[in-house]
Parts: structure tokens; C-alpha cells; sequence
């Protein structure tokens, strides 16, 4: 039988997703229910408004003033936590309706950083330098190796937690002292260093 055009289009589709796909822990894991709340992170302002974009947020431009870069990329990070939490996995995806793990890390590196990163988690963990576990800084790349075709990536926010698509729950935050994640942690990244980042959050259009 020959492939009809709309045929065609479904199947790459198809390719181009499993392609681009990353893992997670399965609804059977042993990944405990650790999310974690944005505001419940220590440096987190109680007037700070997590639903505007962090380019866009004058609190993250006030608090420019006087805090150092960590806690600012940890702000713009945990505001897109909450832009973004509760968001389902699915493998493919690039938007509200569903995304996967290297493309929450692309759209957030891109809306925050002003940063274009790859679009697969295979491509981005060439990106930057190679750091230690106990050099992680809020910004970096986390990678792990879970069982199945999949690798899997998330944003470290600083205090043991990572941000990330997980394949069960959705957009969260999770710890990665966390018995599966300590299990199948990989390696970390740096893309850019802190003081870059937090320059590239409170001067939108420059860099």
C-alpha cells in the first residue's frame, strides 16, 4: 500500500518525537512525591509575582539591587516553575499541553537567558563545561541515565532541587538526593557562569 501525504506527515512526526524524547521516572518508580513549592525556598519574597515573566518582573530587576546572582537566577527559575508547574509530560511536546524534559530546558534557557540551547537532551549535554556534583550552581544542567532509550535533564535551582519534566508527574521540582535520582544521576553541565546569567535576566535585549 502507498503512504498517503497526511500518512507521511503522522509517521515523522512520530520520528521527529522519539527523537527528541527524554526520560523520567515511570508512575511505578521509586522517585518519592518530593515537589517542592516555589515559595516555600528559602530568598523567595513574599510580594515577588512567580506569573509574570521573569524578563518582565520589576521585583527580579529591584532585587537586582542588592542580591547576588544565585539567588537571582534562582527567582527567574522557581517564577518559571510556577509558569510551568503541573504542565503533563509528553514526549514531543513543546507547550502547555504537554512537554518534554529537553524542551522545558530549551524554552526556559531561552525565555530567561536569552540563551539558545539544542533541542534534544543528547545535544545539550554537550553544551558548556563539565562540573562536578559538589560544583553545582543554581543554572547548571543536571543529566541522568535512568533505564530505557531515554536520557533525562532538569535545572538545578539551588538547595538539592532540580527543575524538570518528569514522566509522571509533569513540571516540578525535585531533590536530587532522592534515592532514584541519586541512583541515575549522570552528570552536570555549566552553560554560562552565574554572574552571565543573572546579567542576561535583569538586562533583557543585551547579550
Amino acid at each position: 500500500m502507498v503512504a498517503t501525504g497526511s500518512s507521511r506527515i503522522a509517521l515523522l512526526g512520530v520520528l521527529l518525537a522519539l527523537l527528541s524524547g527524554c526520560a523520567g521516572p515511570s508512575k511505578t518508580s521509586l522517585e518519592a512525591p518530593d515537589d517542592y513549592f516555589a515559595r516555600q525556598l528559602p530568598g523567595m519574597s513574599s510580594s515577588f509575582n512567580p506569573m509574570m515573566s521573569p524578563v518582565d518582573n520589576p521585583i527580579l530587576r529591584v532585587s537586582s539591587l542588592h542580591n547576588p546572582p544565585p539567588e537571582l537566577i534562582r527567582e527567574a527559575l522557581l517564577a518559571q516553575h510556577e509558569r510551568w508547574a503541573g504542565t503533563p509530560y509528553r514526549i514531543g511536546g513543546t507547550g502547555r499541553n504537554g512537554i518534554d524534559c529537553s524542551a522545558l530546558v530549551q524554552t526556559i534557557f531561552s525565555e530567561t537567558f536569552r540563551l539558545q540551547l539544542p533541542r534534544s537532551t543528547g545535544e545539550q549535554v554537550r553544551q558548556g563545561t563539565e562540573i562536578s556534583r559538589d560544583e553545582l550552581q543554581v543554572g547548571d544542567l543536571v543529566f541522568f541515565r535512568p533505564p530505557g532509550r531515554y536520557d533525562h535533564v532538569g535545572i538545578y535551582v539551588g538547595d538539592g532541587y532540580f527543575l524538570h519534566a518528569s514522566t509522571s508527574r509533569g513540571v516540578k521540582l525535585s531533590q536530587l538526593g532522592n534515592s532514584y535520582w541519586q541512583r541515575y544521576y549522570w552528570q552536570a553541565r555549566r552553560t554560562l557562569e552565574p554572574t552571565t546569567l543573572a546579567q542576561r535576566v535583569t538586562e533583557p535585549g543585551e547579550g
